[in-house]
């Protein structure tokens, strides 16, 4: 069954172009020359992926967007804009309110397939990884209608691709509901009075976000930030509120994972209250090791690790360098390659 793709452009030209080129490509193609039409089109037809242009009269690709994230068989459809504006502001606003990606024109064919088949795949394994990740998360519940409820909250939430350095949450912010990390690596800082950054963590793959500010119904208490392309699903607050009241080990499975991240905190500020350098590059080290799932290598800017070990960043500089001469690790560039676990595990006690 071919795809089916919905372009939204007020540009006859352009857009009875993306049409032919959409059509001899194989794909099912609906066309809207207005916001208001495009959007009638995907609750009429839900494509499985949008192109709409950002500039438009009566309704724009902003309102569009706003639009078809408000209906739940619309929500979780990829979209793209299309926009002759590069500006950068243009560009963070349609991503921070949940666009998938962005063509700039003039595009050419290639250019256009090629975002639109890179779009379509994510969203296939983002599919196939709501499969997996409810046999991984069996063990938060022991009663089968608890595995039902659990299983109808995953299939119903909505995941959404932040850029690299885009914020996904400030402090301060209310926490609406619980982050599941999908995909890529996501950093927690807290902002000092002076303007340092405090790093208090740095999470991957099937982590989640946010479970003190949910569980406390208080504000987040630090600001969470993409330091790579991530895919994170937002499980909306009554939702896990519902859950956590009605089942014992779910509430148990979220206060475990509370209890660790409170013991690593109380760790970072033990050791940035009395450890020597050494011993706080060493800790960070193996933060890291055990936050990148045990591998040997990760890649991390020399502010971000200034931010989690608590130092200045000509001291992490001096430090590693120091660690790269004694043979602890390899360095090249921001990546970091770990050659002596042992030794640096010593260093730390």
């Amino acid at each position: 069954m071919s795809k089916r793709v919905l372009i939204i452009e007020d540009n006859n030209d352009i857009r009875e172009n993306v049409v032919e080129i959409l059509e001899l490509a194989g794909y099912e193609v609906y066309a809207a020359a207005n916001g208001k039409a495009g959007v009638d089109l995907a609750i009429k037809n839900t494509p499985d992926i949008v192109l709409c242009d950002i500039m438009m009269p009566e309704l724009d690709g902003y309102g569009v967007l706003y639009m078809l994230n408000k209906y739940p068989e619309t929500a979780a459809i990829p979209f793209i804009f299309l926009t002759a504006k590069a500006e950068r502001v243009d560009l963070r606003k349609g991503m921070e309110m949940g666009a998938d990606d962005y063509i700039t024109k003039p595009f050419d064919d290639m250019e256009l397939l090629t975002a639109i088949e890179s779009r379509l795949k994510k969203k296939e394994a983002q599919e196939a990884f709501y499969s997996k990740s409810l046999d991984k998360l069996t063990n938060l519940v022991s009663k089968n209608d608890g595995l039902a409820e659990l299983k109808k909250i995953i299939q119903e939430r909505k995941s959404r691709q932040f850029k690299k350095n885009q914020v996904i949450y400030y402090e301060g912010d209310k926490g609406n509901g619980l982050y599941l990390l999908l995909s890529g690596k996501v950093k927690t800082v807290k902002l000092a009075e002076d303007g340092r950054e405090l790093m208090t963590g740095i999470y991957s793959a099937d982590d989640y976000l946010g479970i003190n500010a949910m569980l406390a119904n208080e504000a987040f208490t630090d600001t969470a930030t993409a330091i790579e392309d991530s895919l994170l699903c937002l499980i909306p607050k009554e939702q896990v509120e519902r859950l956590v009241n009605l089942y014992p080990d779910v509430a148990g499975k979220f206060i475990k994972l509370l209890s660790n991240d409170i013991r690593e905190k109380e760790e970072q500020l033990l050791q940035m209250a009395y450890h020597s350098v050494r011993k706080r590059m060493a800790e960070a080290l193996l933060r890291l090791h055990r936050q990148y799932k045990g591998d040997e290598s990760f890649k991390i800017t020399r502010e971000d690790m200034a931010a989690m070990a608590g130092m200045a960043t000509e001291t992490v500089s001096r430090t590693l360098s120091d660690f790269k001469d004694e043979g602890l690790i390899d360095k090249k560039g921001s990546v970091i390659t770990i050659l002596d676990l042992a030794r640096i595990t010593k260093m730390k006690n």
